[in-house]
């Protein structure tokens, strides 16, 4: 099979995948208003990807919390898939990595993959070292693809990675059999048929490892827009690590308001009274990727939730 450097832009297909592990924030609204306008206006399809792979980090609730809220903002979706429910179609993916002989077993822990590394990217130790045996289950990396490797951002403009000093070989399977996030986040982009990925600039180093899984298995990469992440007056990512509140559900169409805003629209005051109905369509009707700013991050405005 033939690689192809991107998908067939005739047909549009986005998607959101938060992850179930706290309430939606302002900084995942604003990821998830980019790729729904984004969508809209190129008259796609846009769905919902649950990313529950890591049981420990899902919280109860949480997901039926994340379509609520979602619905109250006025998103429509063509469907939901769930990460949880996949676990035979990444084994397969996983069985066909094995087979080309691009993944290895890696016996080191963190504290030596660190002691190598101050970032933690891995080299090829076990590569390199094949262990001889194993006292546990071995995790399982991704051995080097590309070694360089460049795309243009929809967003951001032209992007390129160093990827061994950049992304490393990352564990696509961890040694207690949790799938890696940048396996799976590739697999599900080439089985859903992905063909746009809009997403916060924070993630434009995962495209390029999860560009290397698709690389391996011979399947088309997505084109990537990466918008800027909303920090706080102190640089601080929102997140839900750095405890941003859950988005107000009463009264939304102010706050949507201020995510357009975020995205380089001048939303009329006015609007903020308006349904979140027609708020989407004013939106349609002003949206450009050109209007977000070419940042990696940008401060929040006043008008933003904290």
């Amino acid at each position: 099979m033939k690689s192809k450097a991107s998908p067939d832009t005739s047909f549009y297909r986005g998607r959101f995948a938060p992850s179930p592990n706290g309430p939606l924030h302002f900084g995942s609204l604003i990821a998830a208003t980019a790729s729904f306008l984004d969508a809209l206006v190129h008259n796609g399809e846009w769905w919902l990807r649950i990313d529950d792979i890591d049981p420990p980090r899902v919280v109860p609730g949480a997901t039926d919390s994340i379509l609520d809220t979602l619905g109250t903002y006025g998103f429509a979706w063509e469907g939901v898939v769930y990460q949880s429910q996949r676990h035979d179609l990444y084994a397969a993916h996983f069985d066909a990595l094995q087979r080309s002989g691009y993944i290895y077993p890696c016996t080191c822990s963190r504290k030596m993959v660190f002691a190598r590394h101050p970032r933690g990217l891995y080299s090829g130790h076990c590569r390199l070292n094949p262990p001889q045996a194993f006292d546990k289950p071995p995790a399982w990396r991704l051995q080097g693809v590309r070694e360089q490797d460049a795309f243009d951002d929809l967003i951001q403009g032209h992007q390129t990675c160093d990827c061994p000093g950049e992304v490393g070989e990352f564990v696509i399977k961890r040694a207690d059999g949790i799938w890696g996030y940048h396996f799976v986040c590739a697999v599900d982009e080439a089985d859903m048929g992905i063909t746009h990925v809009i997403r916060g600039a924070d993630l434009l180093r995962s495209s390029f490892a999860q560009r290397q899984v698709l690389f391996a298995l011979e399947r088309p990469s997505p084109h990537y827009g990466h918008h800027p992440v909303i920090t706080t007056p102190e640089g601080i990512k929102f997140s839900k690590r750095a405890r941003s509140r859950a988005l107000p559900l009463k009264a939304p169409s102010p706050v949507l308001a201020c995510v357009f805003r975020h995205l380089g629209l001048d939303v009329p005051k006015e609007l903020e009274n308006e349904t979140v109905s027609t708020l989407w369509e004013w939106g349609k009707a002003h949206y450009n990727r050109q209007l977000i700013p070419q940042q990696q991050a940008i401060p929040a405005h006043d008008c933003a939730p904290r």
